[in-house]
């Protein structure tokens, strides 16, 4: 049931422009931007805050706080502005060349994308509970947690659509542009998402799990793309699966800040052979079940691709 010329009306989109060395420089620009607002962004927010009479010795103390987080989540504004940098003087395209052949994200896409992950990671923390049976209310009251809602929704949006747009759209487009083997295209922006969001200092078994849980998940995204030829359901997917660690169920200690409540600290638990499998299995079925919510023919949450013509949309191949 997957469209297969959706993607390569995508992939057309690029257009003569992105050649390798231009991708190459684009990377460097995205990279350079985000590390510069990250950098403006958490020692301003960091100065801020301590300002304001916050509490924060070390720049860790400040991330772990509700504020911090949320200057975490803006820091990813810097690869939209390198990624627009990067489309406006590199490749000559409109930023929005990068969301789809139609130049707009899939509203209905993000909507089921989104739909489809926060099913899922309902039906993952009932595994994980049968795993390691610990759930607790956190101490955020529950006037304050709806006041929060709206505006941590929107600095996670940034945060993952940033990703999103970097990965599954410049990487994973302008790379298949330039070579129609998946080996590169869709692998090397998977491996290269998945590396990211490796921490030194944990277990090794933690570390296993915890990279091909995040790959099963990059998987499924680069998945998503190539059958829809936009980041609508992506960054839908995406973005409700972090909302959910962030807002509901925390399982990490330092973005627990706005969570309702917590389950089992992923750094606490005993890391046997038997707990890696049974916590990666759960991450490799919930990517499953999310697939199958979301391509299935029967399903409500069925996606659809973006049939407009690359050369239907206007803008393509001059400046903004």
């Amino acid at each position: 049931m997957i469209d297969a010329t959706a993607f390569q009306r995508y992939r057309d989109t690029a257009g003569p422009k992105t050649t390798l060395p231009r991708l190459a420089v684009g990377v460097v620009i995205i990279v350079a931007c985000w590390l510069v607002v990250t950098f403006g962004v958490l020692t301003g927010g960091f100065y801020l805050y301590a300002g304001l009479g916050g509490y924060a010795r070390l720049m860790e103390d400040f991330i772990a706080t509700g504020p911090g987080t949320l200057v975490v989540f803006l820091t990813f504004a810097g690869i939209w502005l390198g990624a627009w940098i990067a489309m406006r003087f590199i490749h000559r395209q409109k930023l929005s060349a990068l969301f789809g052949p139609s130049g707009r994200l899939s509203a209905s896409g993000f909507l089921k994308g989104f739909a489809s992950i926060a099913i899922t990671s309902l039906l993952s923390e009932v595994m994980l509970y049968a795993i390691a049976p610990q759930f607790v209310r956190t101490p955020i009251s529950l006037g304050y947690w709806l006041a929060l809602v709206v505006p941590v929704m929107l600095f996670a949006f940034v945060q993952t659509s940033a990703e999103e747009l970097l990965f599954r759209g410049y990487l994973m487009r302008g790379l298949a542009y330039r070579f129609r083997s998946p080996l590169i295209w869709a692998v090397l922006p998977t491996l290269a998402f998945t590396l990211l969001h490796w921490h030194g200092g944990t277990p090794p078994l933690m570390t296993a799990c915890v990279l091909i849980t995040i790959g099963s998940f990059a998987v499924l995204l680069a998945f998503i793309v190539y059958a829809t030829g936009n980041l609508g359901a992506s960054m839908g997917a995406h973005f409700g699966n972090n909302i959910i660690g962030f807002l509901l169920i925390s399982h990490e200690q330092s973005f627990s800040a706005f969570s309702l409540y917590d389950g089992a600290s992923l750094q606490a638990l005993n890391w046997t052979p038997g707990t890696t499998t049974a916590v990666t299995l759960v991450g490799i079925v919930s990517c499953a079940l999310s697939a199958l919510l979301l391509f299935h023919a029967r399903s409500p949450l069925r996606l659809t691709p973006d049939r407009t013509a690359a050369s239907a949309t206007p803008g393509y191949g001059s400046p903004m």
